[in-house]
């Protein structure tokens, strides 16, 4: 497998400012945008200006130093690009980094940045963060702008910050956003949630219980029905909408056949989607709402893990289950943070926080008491070392 490949264009800069790398699904003035793809990159021309999301980086003075690599079209969730290669899993050479956002995830885990700028439509930061051993965040859904961002379903798709701990995510969240602080106390209890038929590594599941057993927040047992009909529902929209977002490369043979493999076969999987069936699914999606909204009520977070499994081996990538505990969350265009925990093995779990709508301050105060609980990074990993999961 090609491997090595974080950045798709590095971005030769200087001066002091933060280190950004940024998915290249966002457009940066001079740079072309090829959302991992060579049916896009055959003929991409330099972009005309920065995505609006970029304003505030440039404002405060951040260095851009590359277009980070990701699965093609943001359309996956391994981290695995056939074309451009696969980014490194710094954590394990031998594991895949996760995606779609992978060579975001790897540049900060890596060091090779101090912020990433990722895409989160079924959990494509949360993913990588996870399998990278670093800190990431689900935005509320349209928070952030997306014009200037090479869509895959944009009713779900959110831009987000990707660093190396909480204080970092929040710095990335400050320049998304100008004017963003984290001005509320972290939260006093946490629902605990448990969704069944995932098949939870249980040595993730026990790390995401001493964890949040070692900060001290009072955590509740939540019933919440439906997760499994809820991440079928999110897979039926984003297919459909996948379809209406790549279009112009579906219509056109020659650039249709520049797709890789997978996403070529994906992308004629999905446009079977009946408008029946993507009408049943946006229905469903307003009863997922209220239902989140209603197990939110009672704690205000919800908390589960960000994956169930450990990160694959890169000649086991393929499989199903990336996003089981992610994408439901997006069907509800919620916010979520995903964070390293300890296992007291050589891989971090990540731990998942759920808020209501807005509610990024309280996600960030609540992973920081977490995080500072726990030992932060130095509590799980060290790598280049022979791993044993």
């Amino acid at each position: 497998m090609n491997t090595g490949a974080t950045f798709i264009t590095q971005m030769a800069g200087s001066g002091d400012g933060i280190r950004l790398a940024v998915k290249d699904l966002i457009d940066v003035a001079g740079v072309p945008t090829t959302a991992g793809s060579r049916a896009l990159a055959a003929t991409a021309a330099a972009a005309e200006r920065d995505a609006p999301c970029l304003a505030g980086a440039r404002a405060a003075g951040a260095r851009i130093v590359g277009k980070a690599n990701l699965n093609e079209l943001a359309y996956g969730a391994s981290g695995v690009n056939e074309y451009f290669g696969t980014p490194v899993n710094p954590l394990d050479p031998g594991r895949v980094p996760g995606g779609s956002s992978s060579g975001s995830a790897v540049a900060v885990a890596g060091g090779e940045a101090d912020l990433a700028y990722g895409s989160d439509t079924g959990g494509s930061i949360r993913v990588p963060a996870a399998f990278c051993g670093i800190t990431g965040l689900k935005t509320t859904h349209s928070r952030i702008p997306l014009a200037g961002v090479w869509p895959l379903a944009p009713s779900m798709d959110t831009i987000g910050p990707m660093a190396r701990d909480v204080a970092g995510v929040a710095a990335g969240l400050a320049l998304l956003e100008p004017g963003f602080s984290v001005d509320v106390t972290a939260a006093a209890q946490v629902g605990r949630i448990r969704p069944g038929g995932f098949g939870v590594d249980p040595v993730i599941d026990a790390a995401v219980d001493a964890a949040l057993a070692r900060c001290g927040v009072e955590v509740i047992d939540v019933e919440l029905p439906g997760w499994e009909l809820a991440s079928r529902t999110s897979d039926v929209i984003i297919d459909a909408e996948a379809v209406a977002s790549n279009r112009v490369l579906l219509a056109d043979p020659a650039r249709r056949d520049l797709l890789g493999p997978r996403v070529r076969a994906s992308l004629a999987e999905a446009q079977a989607v009946t408008p029946g069936q993507l009408l049943r699914a946006r229905a469903e999606q307003e009863r997922w709402r209220a239902a989140m909204a209603a197990a939110m009520r009672e704690t205000g977070l919800l908390a589960l893990p960000t994956v169930p499994f450990f990160p694959p081996r890169l000649d086991a990538a393929i499989r199903p289950g990336y996003l089981a505990l992610t994408r439901a969350v997006n069907l509800a265009g919620l916010p979520a943070l995903a964070l390293p925990v300890p296992t007291g093995r050589r891989l971090p779990a990540s731990l998942q926080l759920i808020g209501g709508p807005n509610a990024e301050a309280l996600l960030l105060a609540t992973g920081a008491m977490i995080e500072a609980a726990v030992g932060g990074l130095a509590a799980h990993t060290v790598p280049g070392r022979s791993s044993k999961r």
